[in-house]
């Protein structure tokens, strides 16, 4: 029997997933596998840079480039500013004039600093399958149906929304519609202070380890008092009784960079490296956050190593590329920085901003051609800001 008479016999079929990650369909309901119109230019061209630059100063101020610090270096050279998602939309919006808006970084980020922006600026994404695995799995219909099943527990009244920073517009649209406040993972601890004078009870979208973690570290609260709700199962997988006798109704969704982190990698870095310190975000889990020395945001990440002396030795638990580059940054100070894992681990889909779809973005802009322009529905766009301004009101 052949090898394609058993695969046949098996019945064995690519799953629309798995097509979808060979590039070979297309995902109708989200950005993801969608293909840029046009040709990019080959990765193997030695003249990229130099064409992303002519493109760059012939747009001139109708251009700001903004670079997650999770982008390659290839293309945060390009960044007019660089930053963490909220950071960087807010500083579009201090950009009004503006024209385009070049977001190097993920799909939610991109649509934050629309909602920000004016109505006459353009936020463009150099790549539209440059997507959000956690924003990912916290859709709008799940969570209106998980509201329901709040609302038949009879809690819904008591309940806050507090959503991650990381999370789609029509996610924070429904944080603003239900009374609740955005948080990044700097603020996480005032936000839910803020929610807990609100109501009784929070729902946190969609990281559950930034909520655990908050909860848990910040406010004093046990792992007891927080429930995990699975949107793929029915009523969250949670009783009404579960959910009523919950202080944190955590979203089941995590960051597949941080989510890879484990008390086994703090544990075998520790053995490496004598006297290190580990530094962890937290969006890691729990077993991981515990066992560091350190716990916080990009910021904060950046901010420790700059204070840190010389001699120092960092174990670091966020995305490599941002690692790679604090660790050439700081190796003339004599500050040792290492990668928490010894499995190397990008963000897959923030890596999709490569040089050659940024070349081949900022060359359509200077060209007159709009392209991969991201626009958020007036009324999600309202409701989003709410919860912004919510945020941005705390004290």
């Amino acid at each position: 029997m052949t090898t394609a008479q058993a695969r046949q016999d098996l019945a064995v079929q690519p799953t629309p997933l798995a097509l979808l990650l060979l590039g070979r369909e297309a995902d109708t309901r989200s950005e993801r596998g969608v293909e840029c119109p046009g040709d990019l230019p080959s990765p193997s061209d030695p003249d990229l840079v130099a064409r992303a630059r002519a493109a760059k100063e012939k747009l001139g101020e109708k251009v700001f480039v903004l670079g997650h610090h999770y982008q390659r270096d290839e293309v945060i050279q390009f960044a007019d500013v660089t930053g963490d998602s909220f950071k960087l939309a807010r500083d579009a919006a201090a950009r009004p004039g503006a024209e385009y808006i070049v977001f190097c970084g993920v799909h939610f980020m991109a649509e934050s600093a629309d909602i920000l922006t004016g109505d006459e600026q353009k936020v463009v994404l150099p790549d539209l399958a440059a997507g959000c695995s956690m924003a990912d799995m916290a859709t709008a219909e799940q969570v209106a149906e998980c509201w329901d099943v709040l609302t038949d527990a009879g809690i819904a009244e008591r309940v806050v929304p507090v959503s991650y920073m990381n999370s789609s517009a029509d996610i924070k649209a429904f944080t603003g519609k239900h009374g609740g406040t955005i948080c990044t993972s700097s603020n996480a601890e005032r936000a839910l202070n803020w929610a807990f004078e609100q109501g009784e009870q929070v729902l946190f979208l969609p990281d559950q380890h930034l909520g655990r973690n908050t909860a848990v570290r910040d406010l004093g609260l046990s792992l007891e008092d927080c429930v995990l709700y699975n949107p793929h199962k029915p009523n969250g997988g949670l009783t009404a009784e579960e959910l009523r006798n919950a202080k944190m109704i955590l979203w089941r969704g995590h960051c597949s960079v941080h989510g890879r982190f484990s008390l086994d990698s703090v544990n075998d870095v520790r053995e490496r490296v004598p006297g290190v310190n580990v530094l962890v975000h937290p969006e890691c889990k729990h077993e991981v956050v515990s066992a560091a020395d350190y716990v916080g945001s990009t910021e904060y990440i950046i901010k420790m190593l700059e204070e840190a002396p010389s001699g120092s030795k960092w174990a670091i638990g966020t995305e490599l590329n941002l690692v790679q580059r604090l660790a050439n940054r700081f190796a003339a100070d004599g500050k040792e920085i290492v990668f928490l894992d010894k499995t190397v681990c990008f963000c897959s889909t923030m890596n999709r901003i490569d040089l050659p779809h940024l070349v081949w973005t900022l060359e359509s802009l200077a060209e007159g051609k709009e392209i991969n322009r991201i626009q958020v529905e007036k009324e999600t766009a309202d409701f989003a800001q709410l919860a912004l301004e919510r945020m941005l009101a705390l004290p």
